[in-house]
């Protein structure tokens, strides 16, 4: 691949988490992409996401950990957002 391209798509995730989540770090990156492929799987397939949790329930009980992790990020930066204002 092209390492602009990867440079560049790495930035959008970035930014991606930061105004999700407000957090950048390393770890968080990677549970942003785990997010946003599993969401955009779950909406385009949802037969396959539906497989893979009954095949998968150690999976599927990470993917809910994370989901809940962001959603809990995002309202609490929501809020604060809000209080600034």
């Amino acid at each position: 691949m092209n390492t602009d391209f990867e440079n560049e798509f790495n930035s959008l995730v970035v930014k991606t988490a930061e105004l999700i989540t407000g957090d950048t770090s390393p770890e968080m990156i990677e549970k942003i992409k785990i997010w946003a492929f599993f969401n955009h799987v779950h909406k385009s397939l949802p037969n396959l996401t539906s497989h893979w949790n009954q095949t998968h329930p150690e999976g599927k009980a990470e993917v809910r950990s994370i989901f809940e992790e962001i959603r809990a990020l995002n309202q609490s930066l929501q809020a604060k957002n809000q209080e600034q204002k």
